[in-house]
């Protein structure tokens, strides 16, 4: 397998290291996705991390020019149809996610489970979601994940605080707070590496997957 890495920013930074941990070859490193040679990304998969404007303007690029894609940037949801659609269209695998850690897409499973749980009963939900000072999008794509997956679940949609302060990585608790007692689910982000690994993960996926899917279903089988 050969990767373009799109965007070079921390998280390019992190998924460039865990490549060469992993022996993967990394064939370019690009902030203009689209002056690669379309000889040369046909045969790669490319893992953007980019900004929310660089993909609205880059996905059907992407779709057309590359063997698959990894998308995880967030802040596109206005336009997720189209994007899947353009992937469809062409061909090309697509993997997305608002967060590639496998230790929240094991939250989204929690907090499907338990909101399943607390269907029949009066429980209100509330997100919060505490990011680095430089994220872009809020609330961050994790956190309206997390909202829908509440919502399609128990019935309700929560309500999302967002704070963003100094480094941190990322933070998501989920609370159900009733009359008489309050359920909490959280993740704590250590660094960024979480997120990079999972995102080569999926790069790696798509060699044995046809299609467009969101990360948490392919690994919550």
């Amino acid at each position: 397998m050969k990767v373009v890495i799109s965007g070079y920013g921390k998280m390019g930074h992190m998924i460039e290291s865990i490549l060469i941990r992993r022996g993967i070859e990394i064939a370019a490193i690009s902030e203009d996705v689209q002056s690669l040679s379309p000889e040369l990304t046909k045969e790669c998969v490319c893992i953007d991390f980019t900004t929310p404007d660089a993909i609205r303007a880059n996905y059907k690029w992407l779709a057309d020019n590359f063997k698959a894609v990894v998308i995880g940037t967030t802040g596109w949801d206005d336009i997720m149809t189209k994007v899947i659609g353009s992937f469809y269209i062409a061909g090309t695998p697509m993997i997305y996610s608002s967060n590639f850690s496998i230790g929240v897409n094991a939250v989204f499973a929690a907090v499907a489970r338990v909101s399943a749980i607390l269907k029949e009963y009066n429980y209100t939900p509330h997100i919060e979601e505490i990011h680095h000072a430089h994220k872009l999008d809020s609330p961050s794509g994790t956190a309206k994940v997390i909202s829908r997956i509440v919502n399609d679940a128990l019935g309700v949609k929560p309500d999302i605080t967002s704070v963003r302060q100094g480094e941190v990585p990322g933070t998501h608790i989920v609370k159900f707070k009733s009359d008489v007692d309050k359920i909490k689910i959280s993740h704590e982000a250590f660094s960024r590496e979480g997120f990079a690994e999972g995102a080569v993960v999926a790069a790696m996926m798509t060699e044995n997957v046809s299609g467009v899917h969101e990360f948490k279903e392919l690994i919550l089988k």
